[in-house]
This record gives structure tokens, C-alpha cells and sequence, in this order.
């Protein structure tokens, strides 16, 4: 797995990438989040695809830095998208870094040909204060195996940087992004996810016409850790769809 870094405008994004593929996948973690989270999924996905996972500025191995605004994040990874001149790119977010997501794609129409949101914030609407207190609940609900990861990268972005993200994607919206979002889009909830509950994947879904939802029974927010077998079928499956599908032959008359 090759490393490195890109800087633009004083900011760090961490890449790794691996794969045999050509078509980019490119995965971005959540709040408190590093490339870790993706751990039982990389390689389900390097055999077809050239996968890219990132940490954000204040995340994993780029913490010393300043964590971004959820549209400043955005800005860093559409320009680096520009730099590499990715094409037909598949992008992947969990939670803060669907909603990354969603604005790279309004950003990027032309590279992003495909969008899956998993657990996204983005239409959440709550108190940071309050948020913060369904954590316990969340881990609770999830794979408790993965808990000193969780643990470990919360304290490397520090609470600082864990603050004001916190604050700073509950106070963006989606709304204006959302009609720029070109690219096909499949939308991935646990349908135990107490942080970003079910309703809002069922609003995201309803404002992004043709979309899919697809709810993974008894997984809580960190889907992907929690159901990575589910999840992995679910999106190997929507890799693996043509763009452009044929209409089906005229049967006989």
C-alpha cells in the first residue's frame, strides 16, 4: 500500500492507495474517523479497483493540523481530485465524510460519476451537546471490538478538532449541494445508527432523485465495521453497475 501527501493552501490530506484496479474508489472517513475505519473493507474492493482512502486535515496521520470546515474539506479534496486528474471516480463517505462528499460532488460533477453515503450527516439538525451524549448508546450498539480504535483516533484528532467539526457540520447544510449532485447515488444506513437516525437517510434519499437506500438490519452508525460482509456485497454490487445500462431487448411480438 503506497502512501502520500498533498498540501494545498496549507492543509494536509493523507492518501493511501493499493489495487490492481483502474477505476478510483475513493473512501473518506467520519468524525474522529481515520483511514482505519475502512479496514474490512479495502481489500473486498483493491482486486477491480484502484482504492484511494483518505484522512482529512486533523485526522489519523494528518492530526497536526487543524481539522477543516466540512466545505473547506471539501474544497482540499476536490482539488486534489484535480491534481491526480481522476476520471469516472466512485467516492465514498461515512457520516461527516459523506457529507464531504456530497459537496465534492456538487463541486466535481464531471469526475464524480458515482456517490454512496453512508450514515451521512448533512441534513442533521441537532446541539453538539446533545449530540455528543448518544455517543456511549452508539458504541454501545456497535461492534465493541472496534472501540479502541474509535478511542485511539478521537484522542489523536483531540477534542479541539472533535469540537469544532461538531459544531461546524451541525450548522451546514446539504440543500444548495444537493442539486448539483450529478453523479449516481447509493445511500447506506444501519438501521441502528442512534447518531445520524434512519429518517434522515430516508430524506437524503427522497432529495436525490433516482437514488437507493438500503438499510442494513442491526447495524448501528460505523455500518461499514459493524456489517462490513453486507456492506461490501451492497457496494461492490453498485461499483459493478454500467453507467449507461442497455434497455433491454424488444421481446417478441
Amino acid at each position: 500500500m503506497a502512501q502520500s501527501v498533498f498540501e494545498h493552501q496549507g492543509a494536509r490530506l493523507h492518501v493511501e492507495h493499493s489495487g490492481a484496479g483502474e477505476r478510483p474508489v475513493v473512501l473518506i472517513h467520519g468524525l474522529s474517523g481515520s483511514g482505519r475505519w475502512w479496514r474490512f473493507n479495502v481489500n473486498a474492493l483493491k482486486a477491480h479497483h484502484h482504492v484511494y482512502t483518505l484522512e482529512l486535515s486533523g485526522y489519523g496521520r494528518a492530526r497536526r493540523q487543524r481539522a477543516l470546515g466540512v466545505r473547506e474539506a471539501a474544497a482540499l479534496v476536490a482539488a486534489w481530485l484535480e491534481h491526480e486528474n481522476l476520471q469516472d471516480v466512485a467516492l465514498v463517505g461515512h457520516s461527516m465524510g459523506g457529507h464531504v462528499s456530497m459537496h465534492v460532488a456538487a463541486r466535481c460533477p464531471d469526475r464524480v460519476t458515482r456517490l454512496v453515503l453512508v450514515c451521512a450527516s448533512g441534513l442533521l439538525r441537532a446541539n453538539a451537546a446533545r449530540t455528543a451524549l448518544h455517543l456511549p448508546r452508539a458504541a454501545l450498539l456497535g461492534n465493541r471490538r472496534f472501540l479502541s480504535t474509535i478511542l485511539l483516533d478521537a484522542a489523536l484528532a483531540g477534542p479541539v478538532n472533535l469540537w469544532r467539526n461538531a459544531v461546524n457540520l451541525l450548522n451546514d447544510s446539504v440543500q444548495d449541494a444537493l442539486p448539483g449532485i450529478r453523479a449516481r447515488t447509493l445511500i447506506i444506513w444501519g438501521e441502528r445508527d442512534v447518531l445520524v437516525p434512519l429518517p434522515l437517510g430516508q430524506l437524503l434519499h427522497e432529495a436525490l432523485p433516482g437514488s437507493r437506500l438500503e438499510v442494513i438490519p442491526r447495524a448501528g452508525h460505523i455500518v461499514m465495521v459493524d456489517a462490513p460482509r453486507a456492506f461490501n456485497r451492497l457496494l461492490r454490487a453498485f461499483l459493478d453497475e454500467p453507467l449507461n445500462p442497455q434497455p433491454a431487448a424488444p421481446g417478441p411480438a
